[in-house]
């Protein structure tokens, strides 16, 4: 070994500045580099070492809402099993599939990363049920878990996020408008439906629910076999349109092959008969739950409350951020009955 080479370190430091630099060098034109973010709320001295996108993603990795995730339902509710999905494995899932978006298209992966790390952080106990569940007591425009996930991390566990991720989080469901603002968001879109897709598919077929014979043809024809065939499918057919398109798009043919997949998986799975008895009783538990806490304000806690809120806000804040379990304990603890039959699997 020459005196050169042995006297060379075995590591090389990248502070923040390089990073902002790589960044500046290698990202498509339509990726949003962190130093060209448009900041926090309230300023603050930037890191050492991490892009404020990095930084918004640790600080989202350590909240106690994405903690709770794991305990959460993603679409059955209480399976008998320890392989189906929840919110939790559906967010690392998601997050995986935006960051390999994004790397391909040469996006920010750590904003995309951010984004689908915080992007279901306001759900309900019992998955989407919780939506239903809570919008009558928002005349006004109901409750979505959307806004809720944006809600958390500016009022309940405030953690200064970037605007960016705000924004990407505020409008990774396709029906909120207006739609996000960065490319990095729309990977985070379809990440979303992609993994939802995918893993709800595989747990059904796990359940006994589904066959691999019974989904529509032209997805098979499509995308291959149920599992990583889809994933794997999906996520070229993405690359390809958007890198034509010059934005993150599906092109017309697949999206609606998609969309073929989205509409059985409603009619066989989300809104099935089985499906929708469960999702009956979730309702009703939260709404207990929640005329409950109406009642009786002075039984919620003093953490996860923003006492600024109006009650109904504070009461919504505090039933939407329970587990399932814990949900269904405290059900038990003030009503004296369990509030759900047997588990959906």
């Amino acid at each position: 070994m020459s005196e050169a080479a042995g006297s060379r370190r075995a590591f090389v430091r990248r502070r923040r500045g390089d990073r902002e630099r790589d960044e500046a060098e290698r990202l498509a034109p339509a990726a949003v580099p962190a130093a060209a973010s448009r900041g926090r709320a309230r300023p603050e001295p930037p890191d050492e070492y991490r892009t404020a996108f990095e930084r918004d993603r640790d600080r989202i990795l350590h909240s106690k809402a994405f903690r709770r995730l794991k305990h959460k339902t993603q679409v059955f509710i209480d399976p008998e099993g320890d392989h189906y999905v929840t919110r939790l494995t559906h967010t690392i899932q998601v997050t995986q599939i935006a960051r390999a978006l994004a790397a391909a298209l040469s996006l920010n992966e750590s904003l995309a990363e951010a984004v689908a790390l915080g992007h279901d952080v306001g759900h309900s106990p019992f998955g989407h049920t919780g939506e239903e569940a809570l919008s009558p007591y928002f005349p006004n425009g109901g409750w979505h878990h959307a806004a809720q996930s944006v809600r958390v991390f500016e009022a309940l566990e405030d953690l200064n996020l970037s605007w960016e991720v705000r924004d990407g989080i505020r409008a990774h469901s396709w029906k909120i408008t207006p739609p996000p603002t960065t490319q990095e968001a729309f990977c985070v879109r379809y990440a979303d439906r992609i993994a939802y897709l995918t893993h709800d598919a595989l747990d059904a077929m796990r359940g006994g629910l589904l066959t691999e014979d019974d989904f529509p043809a032209a997805v098979s024809a499509r995308f291959g076999q149920p599992g990583r065939a889809w994933i794997g499918g999906m996520i070229g057919a993405l690359i390809d349109s958007s890198i034509d398109a010059g934005e993150v798009r599906m092109d017309a043919a697949d999206l609606a092959v998609m969309n073929q997949l989205r509409d059985f998986m409603f009619q066989r799975i989300y809104l099935g008969p089985v499906q929708q008895r469960h999702q009956r009783e979730a309702i009703e538990v939260i709404r207990r739950l929640v005329d409950h806490h109406l009642l009786l304000p002075d039984e919620l806690p003093a953490s996860f409350r923003e006492t600024d809120a109006d009650l109904v806000t504070q009461v919504a804040d505090y039933v939407a951020g329970m587990t399932d379990r814990f949900a269904l304990a405290t059900h038990e603890r003030i009503f004296g009955t369990p509030g759900m039959a047997d588990p959906l699997l």
